[in-house]
């Protein structure tokens, strides 16, 4: 200190007002953010009434659960014969889900994309959601894994469930539908959410959408989020790849993401590098789990990929309409992309990297590639998977301009399990 006040003189004094005010700020700065944080658990509203829609109490009703068996554990669970719906929540005031657990006897794959979810809010008659029951709680390709994220978890692969808060002014409706030839022979579920007694305009309605293209077609970028109109915001997508074995085990994720936002014809607003990019990793995809992105499979035997990112720190709000897509890009080593076109796979060469990217696309024309002419390097080229997606979305509208979800024997068609 003594050394300190030689050294600055008078400025000393100055130093250290300044030092103290920024500790002040900081420590103020501390104590907001813990408190913003922590008030949500511990001072009392009356704006909300918890309620649990189970098979033991059916959309929450005031003390009316546990009635059968004489509250023994008499009705935990409900079965759905092929063809048919069950309703685990038909409520009919103000309200906002916040969870939703369901588990099933039979988690094959077939059934997890025979099975479908759909909600409807405020009494719509088309769905908001409308998505194969698997691939809704972020079980890509039908395979259930045990992962955690911020709006689903698969604790032990043996469980569903979903934390994104779902608002609705003055009804809501969820069923899953058996679609399969087989009898769900149990299913628990838990739908927790609050009665409001206060709305606020700025709440908007949690929609969602499943997509599949057996065979992308190369230059046509794959549809995430077919173009929804409406105010709203894009909360990101989990998307299945079962890659065509014609490209043998080269890389298929060289795929660019575009969202187009608002008045976007022909080039996007934002414009990703790459599939692995997108997700926050690099050169190439293997498994992992994080809060925000992640890659729940990777497969390099039955050639899958599953993998997820939810815009919740980098919002994406829109004004008049979104649309998210991904190119059908893949990449190998020039040798290797010449014998796969040679072989009659679908092939557009697009680049080859020799140390700098020497561009070969044209619209309507295709390079057919020599490895004896064209010099050896990264070749990036357009080609043909299997392609699936779920997005997830809020918009200021109940129901939404989207096409319905496609039929059974699209969603189980060849699917690849061990």
């Amino acid at each position: 200190m003594i050394m300190l006040m030689r050294l600055y003189g008078k400025n000393f004094k100055v130093l250290a007002c300044l030092a103290f005010l920024v500790l002040a700020a900081g420590c103020k700065q501390v104590s907001e953010n813990r408190n913003s944080t922590s008030d949500k658990l511990f001072v009392y509203t009356d704006n909300m009434e918890p309620r649990w829609s189970s098979p033991e109490n059916k959309n929450g009703e005031k003390s009316a659960g546990g009635k059968e068996n004489n509250g023994a554990k008499g009705h935990a669970f409900d079965s759905i014969a092929a063809g048919a719906s069950l309703e685990v929540l038909n409520v009919h005031q103000q309200g906002i889900i916040n969870r939703i657990w369901i588990t099933i006897g039979d988690r094959s794959a077939e059934m997890l994309r025979s099975l479908k979810i759909e909600m409807f809010w405020d009494n719509e008659k088309k769905p908001a959601v409308s998505v194969p029951f698997g691939d809704f709680f972020g079980v890509g390709l039908g395979r259930t894994t045990v992962f955690q994220n911020t709006f689903f978890t698969n604790p032990e692969g043996r469980s569903f469930n979903c934390f994104i808060p779902m608002p609705f002014k003055q009804a809501a409706r969820i069923v899953v539908t058996n679609e399969s030839h087989q009898l769900i022979e149990r299913i628990f579920f838990d739908v927790d959410y609050n009665v409001l007694k206060n709305w606020d305009d700025d709440y908007m309605y949690f929609h969602a959408c499943w997509k599949r293209d057996t065979a992308t077609v190369p230059t046509k970028d794959f549809d995430m989020l077919p173009q929804v109109n409406g105010r709203g915001r894009y909360l990101g997508v989990n998307v299945g790849v079962n890659a065509n074995p014609m490209y043998k085990k080269s890389w298929f994720g060289e795929g660019e993401v575009k969202i187009y936002l608002d008045e976007d014809k022909d080039l996007p607003t934002l414009n990703g590098t790459g599939t692995e990019d997108y997700i926050g990793t690099a050169w190439g995809q293997g498994k992992f789990i994080n809060t925000y992105t992640g890659c729940t499979i990777a497969d390099d035997s039955l050639l899958q990929w599953a993998f997820y990112r939810y815009h919740v720190a980098d919002p994406i709000y829109f004004k008049t309409g979104c649309r998210a897509t991904i190119q059908q890009l893949g990449g190998e080593m020039t040798n290797h992309v010449t014998r796969y076109q040679k072989s009659g796979a679908a092939v557009i060469p697009v680049t080859i990297d020799t140390g700098k990217l020497v561009p070969y696309y044209e619209k309507g024309k295709i390079v057919e590639l020599d490895s004896t002419k064209f010099p050896m390097g990264w070749t990036n080229y357009y080609r043909s998977d299997d392609v699936s997606a779920t997005a997830y979305f809020y918009l200021d509208m109940p129901s939404d301009n989207l096409p319905p979800l496609q039929a059974v024997a699209i969603r189980t068609y060849k699917l690849r399990i061990k």
